[in-house]
């Protein structure tokens, strides 16, 4: 199974919104994923406007040291994130069972 690191279109027409996705290198372009990694706002408006790059970097580090091959935006958009120009967004901790 070849991974990929790419991304996904969503949003209204004129109005895109980004996903940075793991997948399979043969999935369609809005099609099934393994992991959402991030965001991207390309021309971002109202609260989006400060950040238009949410990622997360330690995910990202994860699928790359798998194996995971980058498309060349998801490439730039990465390399830019490690820069700082993008808001690190914290995994979130693994719920603990609740003890009866």
């Amino acid at each position: 199974m070849a991974l990929k690191i790419r991304l996904q279109r969503h949003g209204a027409k004129g109005a895109p919104i980004f996903r940075m996705v793991v997948c399979e290198h043969t999935t369609r372009r809005d099609g099934r994923f393994v992991e959402i990694l991030g965001t991207f706002h390309p021309s971002p408006t109202g609260q989006d406007a400060k950040q238009p790059l949410r990622v997360h970097l330690d995910r990202i580090e994860h699928w790359l040291k798998i194996g995971a091959k980058p498309s060349d935006t998801a490439l730039t958009l990465i390399k830019k994130a490690r820069k700082g120009g993008a808001e690190k967004v914290p995994v979130a901790a693994p719920v603990e069972a609740a003890k009866a």
